[in-house]
């Protein structure tokens, strides 16, 4: 009987070192794989305790690591990092310390983004919603979006 669970969990470790062999990850996308691979709950916790302690699943480090590559290699905004990281199953006060860390302004992000992808100002309403839309796809609240946009505007009227 012992030895069975011993499979057990070692069958629970070789699903949890397949996905952290690709990426890091968080504990909700582990128990999740731990159910589809038919782990039972308490070994799936017991598991992930291990995993924690030895420092290779950490929610907050995960939140923060993805907040800064989102922001840094995808120019992505603070409401689509949140949305993404609680879709993930990262816990808010993790989600909430991550995007308040750094120093990061939102509105130079967004301003750098438009500098980036146009060359020009919006001429006409049409353009002018086609750059909001780029923005607001890109998770940057509305409000912030018009901003970015007439720092755009008027940074190159110059």
């Amino acid at each position: 009987m012992d030895t069975e669970r011993e499979i057990r969990r070692g069958e629970a470790f070789d699903v949890a070192w397949k996905l952290l062999n690709h990426r890091d990850r968080t504990e909700a996308e582990l128990v999740r794989a731990f159910l589809k691979a038919r782990i039972e709950p308490e070994l799936a916790e017991e598991v992930v305790g291990e995993l924690r302690e030895s420092g290779y699943i950490d929610d907050a480090r995960f939140a923060r690591r993805f907040a800064e590559d989102r922001r840094r290699l995808d120019a992505w905004g603070t409401e689509r990092i949140e949305r993404r990281l609680s879709e993930l199953g990262v816990p808010r006060e993790d989600i909430a310390a991550a995007l308040g860390e750094g120093g990061h302004d939102e509105l130079e992000a967004a301003v750098a983004l438009l500098e980036r992808r146009f060359s020009a100002p919006p001429s006409t309403p049409r353009e002018r919603d086609r750059l909001l839309g780029v923005l607001l796809r890109k998770g940057y609240d509305l409000e912030l979006a018009h901003d970015a946009l007439r720092r755009f505007a008027g940074a190159t009227v110059d």
